[in-house]
């Protein structure tokens, strides 16, 4: 028999704790590094190492005990990383598109040399530099680095706002006209083998500035759906890396499809693949680690996937409310991350709904939202 491939992730929230239960389907050996006792992906690797993704010692020395490495999070030690690729250590996505992605502006910057359409936008290190940009106003401001599920946005439409910019380096970009936000997740694989999923269409929680829920396919005409594959795509190509890679996007009220960021790594855009394409979007991320076929991205049924997040005023250890109720409901699938502490808007779990009409799908889910709550 062969020896299990060695696969190591850097971070242990929910993203590679889904890894893991596809990991289970193959013969591969697989270790995690995070912080805390209990991250949700801890109970289901082989070997669980506790330390810091953005200590360069802790990454290396994790990064030594395996044949190939990947991500649930793209903050982590860029250092240490391009050291362990010299020596020879399988790196999914490279340390060098990661280095471009984790930095807003390098990224902006990089669409801007490939040609890749995103908004309009300007670089900028401290707040009052808007002072010069007033023209450039309504912007949305984002920090450089550090942002995450909604955190290091500010939208800023006047003068006035300024008081309540970021002081730190940052984005101002161009406030799109959005008519649909969508999604779209690629993979490639070592030998420059590429496939793409279908457009998914996503509804935002305006309180957190995070996903609702989502659709897929998206509510889009067959010529949209098929240019916004061929954006994402040419996005990968551009970052020349294998790995797998969701490329938000902004359709705007003249049709126009802008890019507004890319995530090189499984994502919460792809969770209703689990039940909703043939292969998953953690399944096709174990094909590119091992080098396998990639998977087929065709959709099984239509589908929603709903976030479930922390009530507003609860904090605490976690209690879910209306679980065994939901689950008497036909074609809805329960995922549960496994964390223990719950906060307002914190991602706590996901409820992915199969049907055959968007109206039924739409409707089961604001059953599930009145039933499901997650408190402390």
């Amino acid at each position: 028999m062969n020896k299990p491939l060695r696969i190591g992730i850097l971070g242990g929230g929910q993203l590679g704790r889904m890894l893991l239960q596809s990991a289970a389907n193959y013969n591969v050996e697989t270790f995690v590094l995070e912080s805390g006792k209990n991250p949700p992906a801890s109970s289901l690797c082989h070997h669980f190492i506790e330390g810091d993704i953005n200590n360069y010692e802790s990454v290396y020395n994790f990064g030594k005990k395996v044949d190939v490495l990947t991500i649930d999070i793209e903050h982590v030690n860029l250092d240490a990383l391009f050291k362990l690729e010299e020596e020879g250590i399988k790196i999914f996505p490279r340390p060098r598109t990661l280095k471009i992605i984790k930095d807003k502006g390098l990224q902006k910057e990089f669409y801007k040399k490939h040609h890749i359409p995103t908004p309009h936008f300007h670089l900028i290190n401290q707040r009052k530099e808007l002072q010069k940009h007033l023209s450039f106003f309504p912007v949305a401001q984002k920090l450089r680095s550090g942002g995450y599920d909604g955190k290091g946005v500010e939208i800023l439409r006047a003068e006035k706002d300024i008081q309540n910019a970021f002081d730190a380096p940052s984005i101002i970009e161009s406030l799109v006209d959005i008519q649909k936000e969508i999604s779209v997740i690629v993979a490639k694989n070592e030998t420059g083998k590429e496939t793409v999923y279908p457009p998914v269409e996503m509804v935002f929680d305006n309180r957190y500035h995070l996903v609702d829920y989502l659709v897929s396919p998206a509510d889009i005409d067959e010529s949209l759906a098929l240019k916004a594959q061929e954006i994402a795509l040419d996005v990968m190509n551009a970052f020349d890396s294998p790995g797998i890679f969701a490329v938000e996007m902004f359709i705007d009220s003249n049709n126009n499809i802008l890019v507004n960021e890319t995530a090189p790594r499984t994502h919460n855009s792809g969770h209703q693949s689990i039940e909703g394409n043939y292969c998953s979007q953690y399944d096709m991320q174990m094909r590119v680690l091992q080098g396998l076929p990639l998977g087929d991205t065709s959709i099984t049924k239509p589908s929603l996937m709903l976030n479930l997040i922390g009530e507003p005023n609860y904090a605490g250890p976690v209690k879910y409310e209306g679980l065994e109720e939901a689950m008497l409901l036909k074609d809805v699938y329960i995922h549960i991350y496994g964390k223990h502490e719950t906060r307002p808007g914190k991602k706590m779990g996901h409820v992915t709904i199969v049907g055959k009409k968007k109206t039924e799908l739409l409707e089961k889910a604001k059953t599930i939202k009145q039933l499901i709550r997650v408190i402390s």
